[in-house]
């Protein structure tokens, strides 16, 4: 997928419009709408704005690489931060979402 339908992609799951993503980023609309078409690529420092308001990672936007898993900046972040916990705290974080996701699971499979 190439960069300016990652882009189109992501901005519709998140239902931000080209003039949202542009106001953001602090070019025009018209720009946000070349990026889209692969007409021209973004700035350096563009991309990582776009990337940002999309909330994944610069290195999943600009990458060709399909395989690559969208980043969830906002999840990355809350990783980060049970990282900084005292063990003790990080084991209960852990027990916590294991038995949601089990959970989560078990009704997936019964629904």
């Amino acid at each position: 997928m190439s960069l300016g339908q990652k882009i189109t992609k992501i901005r519709k799951e998140k239902k931000l419009s080209q003039v949202d993503v542009a106001s953001y980023v602090g070019v025009s609309r018209d720009a946000i709408s070349k990026y889209e078409r692969d007409d021209i690529v973004p700035s350096v420092e563009n991309a990582n704005k776009i990337a940002q308001i999309l909330g994944v990672s610069l290195d999943y936007l600009m990458s060709e690489d399909d395989n690559l898993e969208v980043v969830d900046i906002d999840m990355l972040n809350r990783m980060k931060e049970i990282q900084r916990l005292s063990e003790d705290d990080r084991n209960t974080v852990t027990k916590i979402i294991d038995a949601f996701i089990r959970d989560t699971k078990t009704k997936k499979a019964y629904a």
